[in-house]
């Protein structure tokens, strides 16, 4: 019986000990806290995208690429069915200044305009 005594004061002191303790409470929201975001957002985070997408592009204008040239491995462009549109032998993304078809790369008029045009 003790024992529960001693056992019970101790929980009760230690309950009361907690409930008076003072907790940190959370700090006051003063409604500002999204204007640091807001603010490096629209200076700091714009800028290196368009900084980034200015250097992409004006490193792009510097060189132009060769097309490398083109080894009919029998295991790339593999086609078991026709696509459904177009004439069914190029994807839907196809560039014809990149990419090759099964056969080999084509000659497309839009490389065949720009070889032309400055003879005019």
């Amino acid at each position: 019986m003790a024992q529960s005594t001693v056992f019970r004061r101790l929980f009760q002191t230690t309950v009361q000990d907690f409930a008076k303790c003072e907790r940190p409470q959370d700090p006051p929201h003063k409604g500002g806290g999204y204007k640091i975001y807001k603010k490096l957002v629209f200076l700091v985070g714009l800028p290196a995208v368009l900084m980034a997408a200015a250097y992409t592009y004006m490193s792009h204008q510097r060189c132009h690429h060769e097309r490398p040239e083109f080894v009919k491995y029998p295991y790339l462009r593999i086609r078991s069915k026709r696509y459904p549109w177009g004439d069914g032998n190029r994807t839907f993304f196809h560039n014809c200044e990149v990419n090759a078809l099964p056969d080999g790369y084509e000659d497309c008029e839009k490389c065949d305009d720009d070889e032309a045009a400055p003879s005019e």
